[in-house]
């Protein structure tokens, strides 16, 4: 075996563990020193979303946004790789790409479900209803869509070199949405999401540090998941082909 990935490999455990404290760090400040919303995540007076007039409550359940945030940065992160992987086997038909562009998909979809999760309990109890189609929800809910598709399509095809490449160019499509979910809330100004990454990071330190802190901490956990779910994929690789040996020498036999 390669020594870098190995190196890599054994990576994941410290990783994960990193991460895991690095969140809890996170929790911690998120708790006891961080303010309740201000400044542009705030709302003055009445505000209308789904057609409903609400007026901001600053409860505890906006400390969600503290973890929904580094989430959906990962997964959009880890669809980068989905489409930095998918170009690369289009170059080279290497089959090893593949194999990370689905295995960095897989790791996308689980922060892509974590994001849903979070941003629906912040959106309920803080906008006061479960869903509204509002631009950034909207765009994210495609993304989520898309990744699912991206899964589909996998099992749709049999043959595997089709697959690769239809699974390729389909990955590097969901890939172009991500910067479309960023700026939506830049583009369209009417959005109800603030705008938190800019000149003035639009968050006073006590806010920005934890946020910045828990993408650190769920960062180190998804390439120490990827790592870990690469290897076990590339020894099912290994099992499959070692199968095909041993049956192919009993046909000889």
């Amino acid at each position: 075996m390669d020594s870098q990935p190995s190196r890599l490999n054994a990576l994941a455990l410290p990783l994960v563990i990193v991460g895991g404290a690095l969140v809890i760090v996170a929790f911690i400040l998120v708790f006891t020193v961080t303010p309740l919303v201000s400044g542009e995540a705030a709302t003055n007076g009445f505000l209308e979303i789904n057609g409903q007039y609400i007026t901001n409550k600053l409860l505890l359940s906006q400390k969600i946004f503290y973890f929904h945030m580094p989430a959906a940065v990962v997964s959009m992160l880890a669809l980068l790789f989905t489409a930095i992987y998918g170009a690369l086997f289009l170059k080279t038909r290497n089959s090893a790409y593949d194999l990370r562009a689905r295995t960095a998909t897989e790791i996308s979809l689980v922060f892509v479900l974590m994001t849903m999760v979070t941003g629906l309990a912040w959106t309920r109890y803080d906008w006061g209803v479960w869903w509204t189609w509002e631009p950034r929800l909207t765009t994210y809910f495609i993304l989520m869509l898309m990744v699912f598709g991206y899964f589909i399509l996998r099992t749709a095809v049999s043959d595997p070199e089709r697959r690769a490449v239809y699974s390729s160019v389909f990955g590097i499509i969901v890939f172009i949405n991500v910067p479309i979910c960023f700026m939506v809330t830049r583009l369209i100004p009417s959005s109800v999401h603030p705008v938190i990454f800019r000149t003035d990071s639009g968050l006073p330190p006590l806010m920005l540090i934890p946020l910045l802190i828990g993408v650190a901490g769920f960062g180190c956990i998804a390439f120490a998941l990827y790592r870990q779910r690469l290897r076990t994929r590339q020894i099912e690789q290994r099992i499959e082909t070692l199968k095909l040996h041993l049956d192919e020498l009993s046909l000889e036999g």
